[in-house]
């Protein structure tokens, strides 16, 4: 599927177009029963869901025209013993294992969608790339997106790690496990000197070493434990880029999550929290969208410039319907770095389209059944024009 980035506006739903729709997920998850309403909504007929733990068993099948949505495989513990190899979803470590099984899982599966004259939502390289934050990082960066710096070497614990920000004179740093997802496993690290280190992050070590994820962010200031941290973290391999300060709402810490469906910025709220993690399920809560904008206009700047550095991640990933870019402001919400490309990051229930988006009055499901015959369509007259030429 090739999207053009900024190509045109989201249509509005129209009822009985005769589009075909199959769903890719977990039937039980609130992301599969909201594309699901918004399938129906449209006057579409009811999807065809495609368990995950079906799927990566290769017991599933695709029919000519249909636009299949690939969801996230998470929130599910049978899938995720499929894809890690491991009986308790709170474990962090094991990620490179699922990134290898999972993107394989999105080639097999778009695959038999093309052979099938189906339309899958996403490109398996697209995936691949946003599930290896090293490798977003870098496309990001290639084509002038606004990213934070980020040590380029491999890691390989603690030591490499610290003499590798030294070096650097980096002393604030975010260490994220490079095929991490909901800041599972993420880092805050901050470093003022021999021996004064402080590690803020939402996982716990178990007594046996293990890794857990939790809900409750915690503070770690003993270098030992934070040593045995990274250096548990490392073998899957981890992402280190610089801890940009941020903008505040409220007091709080606050950033941006911007959805972009056929290339087109439709969706944002700001998040805030006490943490340096932002993420809702962490104790992180929506903050006030016209409040930021007011502040970026008080700063001289644009909000239309958060919008279009969003749009220009999103064109990173011309073969994904629909992704969710996390935007960090500066401090005063002047300028604008890209932190993280997400591939399933369109989870933002009640919110509607923002204004001139051609999303308004539309959730981010309805946005993207509203896109899709669109998606189709192109589809179509690429794949004729290439059998015409061929």
């Amino acid at each position: 599927m090739s999207l053009s980035p900024n190509s045109s506006r989201v249509r509005r739903p129209v009822s009985g177009t005769g589009l075909r729709f199959a769903v890719v997920g977990n039937p039980e998850n609130r992301r599969t029963t909201m594309f699901a309403d918004a399938v129906r909504a449209a006057g579409h007929p009811a999807p065809r869901v495609l368990a995950w733990r079906d799927v990566l068993r290769g017991r599933y099948a695709f029919t000519s025209g249909e636009f299949v949505r690939i969801d996230s495989p998470g929130e599910n513990a049978e899938v995720d013993r499929l894809l890690r190899g491991t009986d308790d979803p709170a474990r962090v470590e094991g990620t490179a294992l699922w990134h290898r099984r999972f993107t394989a899982a999105v080639r097999d599966v778009t695959g038999a969608a093309h052979r099938a004259g189906a339309v899958p939502s996403a490109d398996p390289e697209d995936v691949a790339v946003m599930f290896d934050k090293r490798r977003c990082h870098a496309r990001l960066a290639a084509t002038g997106v606004p990213v934070p710096p980020a040590l380029t070497g491999p890691v390989g614990g603690w030591e490499e790690l610290r003499e590798q920000l030294k070096a650097a004179r980096v002393s604030r740093a975010f260490v994220k496990p490079a095929h991490g997802s909901s800041a599972s496993g993420v880092v805050a690290l901050a470093m003022a000197g021999p021996g004064r280190v402080k590690a803020t992050t939402s996982v716990e070590t178990a007594p046996d070493g293990r890794l857990y994820n939790s809900l409750r962010v915690r503070h770690y200031t003993s270098e030992p434990e934070i040593a045995a941290l990274v250096d548990a973290l490392a073998p899957d391999g981890i992402h280190v880029e610089r801890w940009l300060p941020k903008a505040s709402q409220g007091g709080r810490a606050a950033d941006l999550r911007v959805v972009v469906v056929a290339g087109r910025a439709t969706h944002a709220v700001v998040r805030t929290s006490r943490h340096p993690m932002t993420n809702l399920h962490l104790g992180g809560v929506r903050g006030d969208l016209d409040t930021a904008r007011a502040a970026i206009r008080a700063a001289g700047g644009s909000f239309d410039d958060a919008l279009d550095t969003a749009e220009r991640a999103a064109a990173c990933f011309p073969g994904t319907l629909c992704v969710g870019v996390d935007i960090l402001p500066a401090t005063g919400w002047r300028r604008f770095t890209v932190g993280e490309v997400n591939a399933f990051g369109d989870l933002l229930p009640r919110l509607t389209g923002l204004p001139g988006s051609g999303a308004e009055g539309l959730d981010t499901y309805a946005a993207q059944v509203a896109a899709a015959p669109a998606a189709v369509r192109r589809t179509e007259r690429k794949e004729h024009h290439h059998d015409a030429t061929a």
